[in-house]
């Protein structure tokens, strides 16, 4: 039969339908070769799944931790079907909304294969910003340009049915929305081999190969996990802590059995009188903070003539079960500031503390302000919540029966497994952090890119029993610290008592602690708040350099209730929020003295920085 030529170069069939295109790029050409490896590739299938469930099997793992999000997950879904379901009329007219979509879709459909909806299809391209369908075949093949729009009329209208169903309270209709969205999320056609077109075509292309080297893959971090799936984001052979990850020179000079205390070598001659000790979280390693070189923000404040001295918690196992939050600022913050006295002979330093580390120090502020304790002179907290009643999505997992699920599992184990926690961070952006990964690992066979955040994302952590129930039940659960009602030291304790300047840096794609979360928390300090709103998420949005000009942030805005109304006067500045930073913190002082070395006054260098703690994988 004889082709034709389009106006975009294409050949196409003399017929209505589809264009040679499609029959060229996805006719399977040695159906042998494919049958073959699709053999071998559900033989790879097999392997996943025995060792999946191996660990079950021996007892090894299980998987009651999810009871909880899974009961939650059907109590919730099951009221928002209910409000739709006990009004035959209301469900009638979401029924005929949804259908009626589907059929203009189907006429557009058949138009598209006649020929007649090229300029739509060139439109729809221009117009997508969904990394998922960035393949022109979503668009010009009639096939999955038809998938694609089925999908996504039937997400829009499931997000539809969340935001409408008026009956539900908003505690329910926050779960429903981000169940919704993990629903849509995990069903989309860019997901699976036979609706994906550039799956498909790598499939042809390499007669499976791709699937055969996929569920291999698979195998590997089902195996890596211990019974669970530990999904590679990156090539992680690129990257070792302490060689090319958390290089900047320095010295453990200090141990107990929760953390390692590092002091970091000067790059200047002479340093700010006053230490600045970082608090990083727990829930993850510290060197988010010390990455390559040229993303480092500790090398970047040592470059600045700060003395820099770093918290390198420990990774918990059975033997750190009872170590709780009062532990954790007493063997952690107490010790990394009486270490710090100890190797300079200061008595007041200047502190940070990055997301729930910024958490623990604000708690640890108001209780020194109640024992008259003045060894931090100013704070700066890096998207860290002190008030959590607009939390952001983890509140999902966060109620008495999920928690009661938790807690009795850390019971048994004496911790929080670093893959649940890994799990509950992803699903947050399962969008970015999962299904991507998904499909470019099992279904096309490839390697992910090296990417050291993504790296240092995997490196994940186990939380200790008693401080992580403390953590959920006091700040999600019931927002203590911001009633004044957070118990330490047998009292309760009150933010209001923090007088000291504070430094109280949000960014506003955070998905972690919401900028308008971290905004709350400037009312409740009793001192002095420098409010800074960074562009980008939370770890970008910190992790920001000033040589990568990248971003802007925001500062200065006028007296308000809520973050919006803060921003409309507030200065905006291309760039690194760091210089900002720095400016203030030489406002509180600029005394400086010679460069200190590690080790040359009372404390004895235990180690090479990174030091040992970092290094143990969970």
């Amino acid at each position: 039969m004889a082709q034709k030529s389009d106006d975009h170069g294409h050949s196409g069939q003399e017929f209505p339908g589809f264009d040679t295109r499609f029959f060229e790029a996805y006719a399977i050409k040695d159906p042998q070769s494919l049958m073959m490896n699709a053999a071998r590739a559900f033989e790879n299938l097999g392997r996943a799944a025995s060792e999946w469930l191996g660990p079950r099997e021996r007892g090894e793992t299980s998987d009651d931790l999810f009871a909880g999000p899974i009961g939650d997950f059907i109590k919730t879904m099951s009221a928002l079907t209910e409000y739709w379901t006990s009004d035959q009329k209301r469900m009638l007219e979401a029924q005929t909304l949804l259908l009626s979509t589907y059929f203009e879709i189907w006429m557009r459909s058949i138009q598209q294969a006649s020929g007649r909806q090229e300029n739509s299809a060139e439109a729809e391209m221009a117009a997508n910003k969904d990394r998922r369908f960035a393949d022109e075949d979503w668009y010009r093949n009639p096939f999955f340009s038809f998938l694609r729009q089925v999908y996504q009329a039937s997400s829009s209208w499931a997000e539809r049915l969340v935001s409408e169903a008026d009956g539900l309270d908003e505690i329910t209709k926050y779960k429903a929305r981000f169940y919704v969205r993990q629903f849509t999320a995990a069903f989309s056609p860019s997901n699976f081999a036979m609706t994906n077109p550039e799956v498909w075509r790598a499939t042809v292309e390499s007669q499976g190969m791709n699937l055969v080297t996929g569920m291999r893959m698979l195998t590997e971090d089902v195996i890596a996990g211990g019974g669970h799936l530990r999904l590679r984001q990156t090539d992680a052979t690129r990257f070792s802590v302490g060689n090319n990850l958390a290089i900047t020179q320095g010295k453990v000079i200090a141990r107990n059995e929760l953390c390692e205390i590092i002091q970091y070598a000067p790059s200047t001659e002479t340093v700010f009188r006053r230490p600045l000790v970082i608090v990083p979280p727990w829930i993850n390693k510290f060197y988010i903070l010390d990455l390559t070189p040229e993303k480092s923000f500790i090398k970047w404040c040592v470059d600045q003539g700060h003395t820099v001295f770093v918290i390198s918690w420990v990774n918990p196992n059975r033997d750190h079960a009872a170590k709780d939050w009062e532990s954790y600022i007493r063997e952690g913050i107490d010790f990394a500031l009486d270490t710090a006295e100890k190797a300079t002979g200061e008595k007041q330093v200047n502190a940070i503390g990055y997301c729930v580390g910024g958490t623990l120090l604000s708690a640890a502020l108001a209780w020194h302000a109640q024992k008259k304790d003045t060894r931090i002179a100013s704070a700066t907290l890096l998207t860290a919540q002190v008030d959590f009643a607009e939390a952001g999505e983890l509140k999902v997992f966060v109620d008495e029966e999920q928690l009661a699920v938790i807690e009795a599992q850390m019971k048994a184990s004496g911790y929080l497994a670093a893959s649940q926690m890994a799990a509950a961070f992803n699903l947050l952006r399962s969008s970015e952090l999962i299904w991507p990964y998904v499909v470019n690992n099992y279904l096309k066979g490839k390697e992910p890119m090296p990417f050291d955040l993504l790296y240092w994302n995997s490196d994940s952590t186990r939380v200790a029993a008693a401080n992580h129930s403390y953590y959920l039940r006091n700040c999600y659960l019931d927002n203590a610290l911001s009633a004044g009602q957070m118990k330490l030291g047998g009292g309760a304790i009150d933010l209001r008592d923090i007088t000291i300047p504070i430094y109280n840096l949000a960014t506003r794609e955070d998905h972690i602690a919401p900028a308008r979360s971290v905004f709350r928390g400037n009312g409740l300090f009793g001192g002095p708040v420098e409010f800074v709103l960074s562009g980008s998420g939370h770890i970008a949005g910190v992790v920001n350099p000033p040589s990568r000009t990248k971003y802007r942030y925001w500062a200065k805005g006028a007296a308000a209730e809520t973050l919006d109304g803060w921003l409309e006067d507030a200065t905006e500045t291309a760039g690194s929020w760091w210089p900002h930073w720095q400016a203030w913190v030489e406002a509180q002082e600029t005394t400086r003295v010679p460069a200190r070395i590690p080790g040359d006054h009372a404390l004895s260098p235990l180690g090479d920085a990174p030091g040992t703690y970092v290094l143990a994988r969970a």
